[in-house]
Order: C-alpha cells, then sequence, then structure tokens
C-alpha cells in the first residue's frame, strides 16, 4: 500500500493516507501556508475534536465553535477562521453528495474529466488545486480512472517535481520547493 509523505510525521502522514477526508482538508488547507503544516491539519483537527474526523459531524458542528477548534494554539491555519468554514463547506458536500464517504468522489468517477470536474466543485478547490489532486490519486495512491492524466494536465507527468503529487520523501519536498521557487522567480521577472 502507498504511505504518503506530505506532512513529513508519521502520524500525520499515516492518517493522510488512510483517511480521504483528511486528505481532502489537507488539500483544503494548503494555501498561504507551509505545506507540511496544512498537511498535519487534519490530524491536529481530528485530536481536537476528539479522536474523530467524521465528515457528517464537521458539518453539523455549530460554525463557531469550528472555528474556535481551528484557532486554537497553534492554529490549523493563518486564516482559521476563513479555513474552518472551507472545511465545513467541503465536509456539508460530501455528506450531501456523496453519503458522507469522501473517497466516492474519486472512487465513483466515470473519468479523469468526471473526476476533475467534481474536485472543481469543492469548496476551497480551484482548477490548479483540482488538477494537483488528481494527479496525487494518480501517482500515488493508484486511483487512475481513464483520461486521469490528461485531466491532472502538466501535474500529472512522470518524473516531475511541480507539486505534492511529487512528494513522497524530504528531497521530492526539496526538488518541489525549488521548482516553485524558480517558477515565482520567473514570474516576477517576467512582470518586470
Amino acid at each position: 500500500m502507498a504511505r504518503l509523505s506530505l506532512a513529513q510525521d508519521p502520524a500525520a502522514d499515516k492518517l493522510l493516507t488512510g483517511d480521504p477526508l483528511a486528505l481532502l482538508v489537507g488539500m483544503v488547507l494548503d494555501q498561504q501556508i507551509p505545506l507540511e503544516w496544512a498537511f498535519k491539519g487534519p490530524l491536529m483537527l481530528k485530536e481536537r475534536l476528539g479522536g474523530r474526523l467524521d465528515a457528517a459531524e464537521i458539518a453539523s458542528l455549530d460554525p463557531g465553535r469550528l472555528a474556535e477548534v481551528f484557532s486554537q494554539r497553534p492554529a490549523l491555519h493563518r486564516f482559521p477562521a476563513s479555513n474552518a468554514k472551507r472545511v465545513q463547506a467541503l465536509c456539508e458536500m460530501v455528506v450531501h453528495e456523496y453519503g458522507g464517504r469522501a473517497e466516492r468522489i474519486w472512487r465513483t468517477a466515470g473519468d479523469g474529466a468526471e473526476l476533475l470536474r467534481r474536485l472543481k466543485a469543492l469548496p476551497g478547490f480551484g482548477e490548479q488545486k483540482a488538477r494537483i489532486f488528481v494527479a496525487l490519486l494518480g501517482k500515488q495512491l493508484g486511483v487512475r480512472p481513464p483520461g486521469w492524466e490528461l485531466a491532472a494536465g502538466d501535474y500529472g507527468r512522470s518524473g516531475s517535481f511541480m507539486s505534492v503529487a511529487d512528494i513522497d520523501g524530504p528531497e521530492s519536498l526539496a526538488r518541489v520547493r525549488q521548482y516553485k521557487k524558480e517558477k515565482k522567480a520567473a514570474a516576477k521577472a517576467g512582470a518586470s
């Protein structure tokens, strides 16, 4: 079985590998903070919720209470209240459209295009994040509906180091960080 290494923390990575909702929550949190922190967030959230990470429970929580849970020190995100709202909206969608089972988002998708559409519809996911998640599913978790590579775009290329889809340890994390640094520098140079 595959073993994700996104949080660079054994307990957090074990949760991400075995719990599809945790992986989705980590992806939602992966913006404007270090990715290891984002992907450690689901474990911290689970611990703060009494040891359970359940879409129906999170969806039904009082929004103010969930914001408090996200804001406890250390905060789960740089912007805890807005990300608590995103995670709650994500859980509501998982409950109402996928019977509370996050993995149904990808396990029941007929092809890569459908999977991409489903992911783009999730709160906290846009075009790029959805493509990265398709690539992560295909490259690391063996979820490969027909056309998944096309749906993942450049992120699905074998041997690339562009995103979390390519991280399997400290060395690949460093390579992804270098790629992002170079891309940012090129964008900055192009804007000048």
